[in-house]
């Protein structure tokens, strides 16, 4: 699965020129944060792209049936949406029909399971650009107080050769776009046809991957700093 991401730099830089190229997209709030690790399970606010707009929206989708009691367990439960159940789960089915989007990071963090332990892996694209991740929103209406909450899934896929190794215990692996296909994925007309066509594992040689520090895995410390990315020993 995918809970942990990087958003920073490359991220950031990648929304810019996204904004600069597409003439009337909106984004009415600033994302200034770095984010070297965030877990998805913090539910933090980042930028995703729709179509024509550039959203602040939290890591974790509430679907409009959620009652306001049932907002916060659900989330939890929605990081991600699996590609081969999106169209049937009532969570997901009707986001995945058309409210797709996508979420620019730097990269992301899976976890190795080998004799008991958990080794943390950095995964980022090989030509050290970004990764776009392919994924569902919900606009969200608390209907006690109107609050509008603006959230998103991360899909997930079969895992390559390389996300097979590295995430041994699931074998799953992010949604990645190639930037060619982000008009069509955000498309809300964009057939299901079409759409299961995108859903397919990233080919392995468009990433590299090194194992990093044990204090990715360790919420009690402070992991939102640039040297948690290093390779070992480095």
């Amino acid at each position: 699965m995918c809970f942990t991401v990087s958003v920073e730099k490359k991220a950031k830089e990648a929304i810019r020129e996204y904004l600069q190229s597409h003439a009337g997209v909106q984004m009415p709030l600033t994302f200034e944060e770095d984010h070297y690790l965030v877990s998805g399970f913090a539910h933090p606010r980042l930028p995703v792209i729709r179509q024509g707009a550039i959203t602040l929206s939290e890591w974790g989708l509430i679907p409009s049936f959620a009652v306001e009691e049932r907002a916060a367990e659900l989330q939890k439960m929605t990081l991600n949406a699996r590609a081969d159940t999106i169209y049937e789960k009532p969570s997901y089915k009707q986001s995945i029909v058309s409210q797709r989007c996508v979420l620019v990071v730097d990269g992301f963090f899976e976890w190795r399971h080998e004799n008991g332990k958990k080794h943390p892996y950095y995964i980022y694209p090989a030509d050290e650009t970004v990764f776009y991740m392919g994924c569902i929103y919900n606009s969200w209406v608390n209907k006690l107080t109107g609050e509008v909450r603006d959230t998103f899934s991360i899909i997930t896929t079969d895992a390559n050769p390389l996300m097979a190794y590295i995430h041994n215990s699931k074998k799953r692996m992010p949604l990645i776009l190639r930037h060619d296909d982000l008009a069509a994925w955000i498309d809300p007309a964009t057939k299901r046809s079409s759409v299961e066509q995108l859903m397919r594992p990233y080919p392995e040689e468009a990433m590299r991957a090194h194992a990093i520090s044990s204090d990715a895995g360790n919420p009690r410390i402070n992991r939102n700093r640039p040297e948690i990315k290093h390779p070992v020993g480095k």
